[in-house]
C-alpha cells in the first residue's frame, strides 16, 4: 500500500515493499518542440524515439535498476508507444518512474492548434487516476498559451501538471533540455503542487502567469507579476503559501469546449479606425485589447471609441490588458476610464496569452449569459490575475501568539518571523481542525498550505476531520483545495480513515469528490474479512458505501463471506448476501462459503457436545443461502 510524506515540505509516495522503497509514477507527454529536434537541410525537425536517447543519460535513467515485480505499475494497456524509464534514487530516497507517451505527429509549437490543446488535455484526463503527476514536453514559442489554456480546461485539478522544453535540442552536447527535464521530473516526483505550471531554467512558474521573453537565452520565460512558485538551486525552495488550490470537493473534470472566435488588438500610435473595425467584425466574439501603460487609449478619437462600443453592445467581450511586461490596468486615467465606461472589462495584470485563452474558454459556455461571462473574465479563476481585495487579511505574523514566541526566540527579522510562522502553521491548523474551530481554520487556510501535516504522522487536517466525522470541516477544507489523495505514514487516505471510523456522511462527500483508498487491495481485503468475522455490519456498510468490492480475497483466497460463515456471524452473512456478493468464489482449498456452512453443519450435528446455539446459527446461515438462491431463480 502507498503512503505519502510531507517531510521537508514535499510530498513523497512510499511503497510498503522494502526493496522498492519510495516511488512515484509520472506520465510524460512528448508533443514535440525544440527539446526533441535534430538538424536537417530544411532546418530543425522533431525526431522520434526520445526514450531510447534518454536511457543513455545516467541522470535520467538508472540502467542498472532491476524492476521489482511487487511495484504497482500504472495500467497503460490502452495507450500506444509508451516507454518506461526510472530515475536513479534521489537524495530524498525516491524512485521516480516515468512513462513517455510519444505523439505520432510531433509538432513545432508554432503549429499548435486548439485541437492539439484538447488532445493534451484528454491524455491527462484518460490517465488521471493512473499516474501521480504529469509532464508535457512542448515547444517554447507557444508554451505559455498551452499552459494557460490547460489551467482553465482542467477543473478541480488535484495533481501536478508541468510543461517544459528547451531552447537547444537535448541531443546536442551543450543544451538546456536535460536540466529542464530533470528539474520537471524532480518536482513532479517529490512535490505536491496541484497546478498547471511551467518549469524552465531552474524556476517553476504558474503556467498562466508566464510569457516568453527571450528567443536566444536559456532563461526564456518569466512571470512578471508573480514570483516563481519554486526555485531549484542548491536546494529546492517551494513557496507553499503561493500555491493556488482548486476546490477539491468536486471531481477533476476537463472542459474541451473552446471558442476559436477570439483575437488580439494591440494599439499603436496612429492605428487606423479601419484596422480596429476589421478586428471587431463578426465572427469575432472576444478581443484582447492591448493598451498603453495602465490601460490607456486615444480617448479623443471619437470613431475609435464608437467602434469598440458598437462591438461591446453586440456582445463582443473586450478585455483591457496592458502592453507593459509588468503591472496592471487601472481606472485612474481619463484615457483608460473611458474604456470601462463603454463596457470593456478589466484584465488587471493578466498576460495576453492567459487573457486570450481564458476568453476562448469562457466563450465556450454558449448558454451562459453575457454578463456572467464578463464577470468571470474579471474573476481570478486559476490564479491568472490579481484581484484587489479590500478586506483585511489574517496573518499569523500579526498574531499576538506568534509575536510572543518570536520574542522568546529573539527573532528580529522578517525571515525569522517567516520561518516561525511556517513551523507553527501545521500545529495550529491541525489543532483547530481537531477542536472543530472552523473560523480559525478558514483564516489559516487563506494564508498557507492547507495540506500541511505534523512530522510524526503526516496526517493532514483533512485526515483529522474525516476521522472525527466533521462533515462541515471536511467541506471547508475541500473548498480550500485540500488533497483527497494525501496518504499518512500509516498508509491511510482521508477516505480510508472515514471508512474505518464509519463516518458515512464524510464517506459520501469524499467519494463524490473523487476520493480513493489508494492502490493496495490485499491489506484492505484482510480488513474487510476481519469486519465480517467480527459481525461488524456497520463497518461492512462503510466499505460498501466507499465503493470497495466486498468480494476481495485475503491471502488464503477467502472472501468476507467465507469468514462470516466460519465465524457464524449471521448478520454479516445476511448483509453480504443482500449486497449480491459472488457466492461462487472458491478459496485456495477449492471451497465456497456455502461449502464451509454445509461442512460445519455436518460436524456440529455429529458432535454430541456441540452447543445447540451453534447448530441453530449454521442452520440459519444455510437458510439464508438457500433463500438467496431461490430468489435468484425466481428473478431468472
Amino acid at each position: 500500500m502507498d503512503l505519502e510524506s510531507s517531510e521537508m515540505g514535499h510530498t513523497i509516495r512510499y511503497s510498503s515493499h522494502s526493496e522498492l522503497g519510495k516511488y512515484v509514477n509520472v506520465l510524460v507527454l512528448y508533443t514535440g518542440g525544440t527539446i526533441g529536434m535534430y538538424g536537417t537541410e530544411d532546418g530543425l525537425k522533431c525526431r522520434s524515439n526520445m526514450a531510447d536517447f534518454l536511457k543513455k543519460l545516467p541522470m535520467l535513467h538508472d540502467d542498472n535498476y532491476v524492476p521489482n515485480v511487487s511495484k504497482t505499475s500504472p495500467d497503460v494497456s490502452h495507450e500506444r508507444n509508451i516507454d518506461e524509464l526510472v530515475m536513479p534514487l534521489s537524495e530524498y530516497g525516491v524512485r521516480v518512474f516515468y512513462y513517455i507517451k510519444e505523439y505520432e505527429e510531433k509538432k513545432d509549437s508554432s503549429n499548435m492548434q486548439m485541437n492539439d490543446w484538447v488532445d493534451i488535455a484528454m491524455d491527462v484526463k484518460n490517465n488521471y487516476d493512473k499516474f501521480d503527476s504529469f509532464i508535457v514536453l512542448h515547444g517554447t514559442d507557444t508554451m505559455s498559451y498551452t499552459a494557460s489554456v490547460l489551467s482553465f480546461m482542467f477543473q478541480n485539478l488535484d495533481k501536478s501538471v508541468i510543461l517544459t522544453g528547451s531552447q537547444v535540442p537535448i541531443f546536442e552536447q551543450r543544451n538546456d533540455g536535460r536540466d529542464n527535464l530533470l528539474g520537471a521530473l524532480m518536482i513532479a516526483g517529490h512535490f505536491f503542487i496541484p497546478e498547471v505550471t511551467l518549469f524552465f531554467h531552474g524556476n517553476l512558474y504558474r503556467g498562466n502567469r508566464t510569457t516568453k521573453i527571450n528567443s536566444g537565452d536559456f532563461q526564456a520565460f518569466d512571470s512578471p507579476n508573480l514570483s516563481p512558485l519554486a526555485t531549484m538551486k542548491v536546494k529546492i525552495d517551494v513557496r507553499w503559501d503561493a500555491i493556488f488550490r482548486s476546490n477539491s470537493s468536486k471531481q477533476f473534470h476537463v472542459r474541451t469546449d473552446l471558442n476559436p472566435n477570439v483575437g488580439v488588438l494591440r494599439l499603436f500610435p496612429g492605428i487606423t479606425d479601419a484596422t480596429v473595425e476589421s478586428i471587431c467584425r463578426a465572427p469575432v466574439e472576444g478581443i484582447v485589447l492591448e493598451t498603453f501603460g495602465a490601460g490607456n487609449c486615444p480617448n479623443h478619437r471619437t470613431r475609435f471609441i464608437e467602434i469598440l462600443k458598437e462591438a461591446a453592445d453586440r456582445g463582443v467581450i473586450i478585455v483591457n490588458c496592458t502592453q507593459c511586461l509588468k503591472g496592471a490596468v487601472i481606472k485612474a486615467y481619463e484615457t483608460g476610464k473611458i474604456l470601462f465606461d463603454i463596457g470593456v472589462v478589466s484584465g488587471s495584470d493578466i498576460t495576453p496569452e492567459a487573457a486570450l485563452t481564458k476568453l476562448s474558454y469562457i466563450l465556450g459556455y454558449r448558454d451562459m449569459p453575457l454578463e456572467e461571462k464578463k464577470r468571470l473574465m474579471e474573476t481570478n479563476l486559476r490564479g491568472e490575475m490579481t484581484v484587489a481585495i479590500d478586506e483585511s487579511q489574517f496573518s499569523l505574523k500579526d498574531g499576538g501568539f506568534i509575536r510572543a514566541i518570536a520574542s522568546t526566540l529573539k527573532a528580529s527579522s522578517v525571515e525569522e518571523m517567516h520561518y516561525i510562522r511556517k513551523a507553527l502553521h501545521p500545529l495550529l491548523v491541525c489543532s483547530a481542525t481537531q477542536n472543530g474551530n472552523a473560523d480559525i481554520v478558514e483564516e489559516l487556510c487563506k494564508k498557507d498550505n492547507v495540506d500541511c501535516s505534523l512530522e510524526y504522522d503526516d496526517r493532514t487536517p483533512l485526515h483529522i476531520a474525516a476521522t472525527n466525522g466533521d462533515l462541515t470541516m471536511v467541506q471547508k477544507l475541500l473548498e480550500h483545495g485540500a488533497s483527497i489523495h494525501k496518504v499518512d505514514k500509516y498508509g491511510a487516505t482521508p477516505l480510508l480513515d472515514a471508512i474505518r471510523f464509519k463516518r458515512k456522511d464524510v464517506i459520501r462527500l469524499l467519494r463524490e469528490s473523487g476520493g480513493n483508498i489508494g492502490p493496495g487491495t490485499l491489506g484492505i481485503a484482510t480488513e474487510i474479512c476481519v469486519a465480517a468475522s467480527n459481525n461488524d455490519v456497520a463497518l461492512l456498510e462503510s466499505w460498501n458505501l466507499a465503493g470497495i468490492s466486498l468480494n476481495l480475497r485475503n491471502t488464503t483466497g477467502r472472501t468476507p463471506l467465507h469468514e462470516a460463515v466460519c465465524a457464524l456471524c449471521k448478520e454479516s452473512v445476511e448483509y453480504l448476501l443482500s449486497r449480491d456478493v459472488d457466492v461462487s468464489v472458491r478459496d485456495n482449498l477449492g471451497h465456497r462459503a456455502f461449502d464451509n456452512a454445509l461442512e460445519m453443519q455436518t460436524v456440529f450435528e455429529n458432535n454430541l457436545k456441540c452447543e445447540d446455539e451453534k447448530i441453530k446459527d449454521v442452520s440459519a446461515i444455510i437458510t439464508s443461502f438457500e433463500n438467496k438462491e431461490l430468489l435468484r431463480e425466481q428473478n431468472i
